[in-house]
C-alpha cells in the first residue's frame, strides 16, 4: 500500500539534497514536486493545496530546526503534516454504556462490507469480546448467505431472522433488527455488527433506509466502508455518508491492491472522522488498526516496524522460539528439522514481500524495497518440500545424505538435485554461523537469551 505516494514523494525530496539551506527557489521547487505527488496519488485537491500551504508556511518559518539539511527539515515538515492530516492518535472504539454495542457498517456496494464485517468480528473476538452478525440486505442476491459463510469461518455468531413477510406492518429491514438486538443480549454477546445493504451509487432510497436504521438502534458506531481502489470516489461517497449519518469512521478496503493512497490521506479531512482500520487481504486476519504514525512512516520510506513486530507477537510462538535459541546458541546443533520450523514461522508473518516492505527503504535497508520485489515467494515452498522429502533420520543428520539419497530426495520433492544440494550447504553455513555465535562467549549468550525471555514481547 502507498507504493506509488512513497516513491513520488522520495522523488521529490530528491530536489533539495546537496542543497546548502532553504530558500525560495528550492522550497518552491520541492513543494511543486510534492503536490505533483500527492495529486497523482488521488489525494483531494483542496487537501493538497492545504497540505501545502502549510508546508510552506513551516519551512520559511522559525519551527525549522538548523541542524537538519534541506532535504531532511522538509521530510520532517511532511511527516508532521500528513500526521496532523490522518490524525495524531489512533482512533478508538466507543462502546455503549448497556450492552450490546451496536456498530453499523455503510457503504456502497462491492466496497467490501460484508468481508470487513466478518474481520472486525475477529479482531475484536482477539480483544475478549462476543460479537455477534446480522445481515439487514434483503435486497442482493445472497448477500444474507455470504455473511453466514463469513460468520462461520471465524466461528462467530450470527443472527440469521425469518425474512418472510412484515410483521405488524413494521418494514423487513427494521424488524431484523430490532430481533438481532434482543437476540444478541440474550445470548451474552455485547456487541453487534450490522451489514447493511450497499448501491451502485449514493441515491435516496439508500440514505433514507440508514438513517432508520441510526435512529432506531442508535449505533455507538458507524463505519463507513470505503474500497481504496476507487480513489476519489471514495471520498465523495464518505462524504455523502458522512453528511446524511455523521459518521464516527470509516475502514479502508483493498489496501493490499494498486491503490494509490490518496484516500486515506482525504478522507479524514474532508469528513473530519478518522480512518479506523485499513484491510490488507483476502484472510479474515488481513486487518490492522490505523496508526497515523505507522502510516506516515511506510509513506515515507521510513517503514513499520511497530506493526512489524506486533504481528511477530501475535504470531509467532514464542515457546518455540526460546526452545530454538537455546538449543542453537548452545552448539546442540542446527537441525534441518529447525531449518523447516523456522519457515514455518516465518511465513506466518504474511508474504516476504510485506515483511520487507516494513523495513525502512532508507540508509542500510535501502535495497530492502527492491529485493522485495524480487522475492520468489515459491522457493519456500520447494524448501519444505524438500525437507519433507526426507526421512527423520536425515533430517536429524544432514551428514548422512550422500549422492543416492540426495537423488531419491529430489525425485520425491520434484526438484532436481543441485536444489538439494543448494539447501544443504545454506543448512551447513547456518550450522556454522550458530556454533560460532555460541562459542563467542558466554556473555553475549546470556544477553540474547535475556533479549528472547524479556524483550521479546515485540514492543509491548
Amino acid at each position: 500500500m502507498f507504493e506509488n505516494l512513497s516513491e513520488k514523494l522520495q522523488r521529490s525530496f530528491k530536489t533539495l539534497r546537496g542543497q546548502g539551506t532553504l530558500t525560495d527557489e528550492n522550497i518552491n521547487d520541492a513543494l511543486r514536486e510534492i503536490r505533483l505527488a500527492l495529486l497523482e496519488s488521488d489525494v483531494n485537491l483542496n487537501v493538497a493545496k492545504d497540505l501545502i500551504e502549510h508546508i510552506r508556511t513551516k519551512a520559511l518559518g522559525s519551527q525549522v530546526a538548523t541542524a537538519l539539511s534541506p532535504a531532511e527539515q522538509i521530510v520532517k515538515i511532511v511527516r508532521d503534516e500528513l500526521v496532523e492530516v490522518l490524525g495524531r492518535d489512533t482512533a478508538r472504539f466507543k462502546f455503549a454504556s448497556q450492552p450490546p454495542t451496536v456498530i453499523l457498517m455503510a457503504g456502497l456496494q462491492g466496497s467490501g462490507k460484508t468481508t470487513t464485517s466478518g474481520k472486525l468480528a475477529q479482531w475484536l473476538k482477539k480483544g475478549g469480546h462476543r460479537p455477534m452478525l446480522v445481515s439487514v440486505d434483503v435486497y442482493r442476491p445472497a448477500a444474507r448467505e455470504q455473511l453466514k459463510v463469513v460468520a462461520q469461518s471465524i466461528n462467530a455468531q450470527i443472527y440469521e431472522g425469518d425474512t418472510k413477510g412484515e410483521a405488524a406492518g413494521t418494514p423487513l429491514v427494521e424488524r431484523l433488527a430490532r430481533e438481532a438486538r434482543r437476540e444478541a443480549a440474550n445470548y451474552g454477546c455485547d456487541i453487534l455488527i450490522v451489514d447493511t445493504a450497499g448501491r451502485l451509487g449514493i441515491d435516496e432510497a439508500l440514505m433514507e433506509e440508514m438513517a432508520l436504521l441510526k435512529k432506531q438502534l442508535n449505533p455507538s458506531e458507524i463505519l463507513f466502508v470505503a474500497d481504496a481502489m476507487t480513489g476519489q470516489d471514495a471520498v465523495n461517497s464518505a462524504k455523502a455518508f458522512n453528511d446524511k449519518l455523521t459518521i464516527t469512521g470509516s475502514i479502508l478496503t483493498k489496501m493490499d491492491g494498486d491503490s494509490r493512497g490518496g484516500a486515506a490521506l482525504s478522507i479524514r479531512q474532508i469528513t473530519g472522522q478518522p480512518v479506523k482500520f485499513l484491510g490488507t487481504g483476502e484472510k479474515s486476519d488481513a486487518f490492522e488498526p490505523f496508526h497515523p504514525d505507522r502510516i506516515v512512516g511506510r509513506i515515507l520510506g521510513m517503514g513499520d516496524i511497530a506493526t512489524l513486530l506486533e504481528r511477530a507477537d501475535e504470531k509467532l510462538d514464542k515457546t518455540k522460539a526460546e526452545a530454538f535459541a537455546k538449543k542453537a546458541l548452545s552448539g546442540d546443533g542446527f537441525t534441518l528439522e529447525d531449518f523447516r520450523e523456522q519457515l514455518r514461522q516465518i511465513k506466518k508473518l504474511g508474504s516476504m514481500q510485506s515483511i520487507l516492505k516494513m523495513l525502512p527503504s532508507v540508509g542500510p535497508f535501502a535495497g530492502m524495497q527492491q529485493a522485495a520485489a524480487n522475492v520468489d515467494e515459491s522457493q519456500f515452498t520447494r524448501v519444505e518440500s524438500i525437507i519433507n522429502s526426507m526421512t527423520n533420520k536425515e533430517r536429524q543428520n544432514s551428514s548422512i545424505i550422500n549422492g543416492s539419497r540426495r537423488k531419491r530426495i529430489a525425485m520425491g520433492a520434484g526438484v532436481q538435485v543441485s536444489e538439494v544440494n543448494n539447501l544443504l550447504k545454506q543448512h551447513a553455513q547456518m550450522s556454522k554461523m550458530f556454533k560460532t555465535m555460541g562459542a563467542g562467549g558466554s556473555k553475549m549468550q546470556q544477553r540474547l537469551m535475556s533479549q528472547m525471555q524479556g524483550g521479546q514481547r515485540f514492543g509491548r
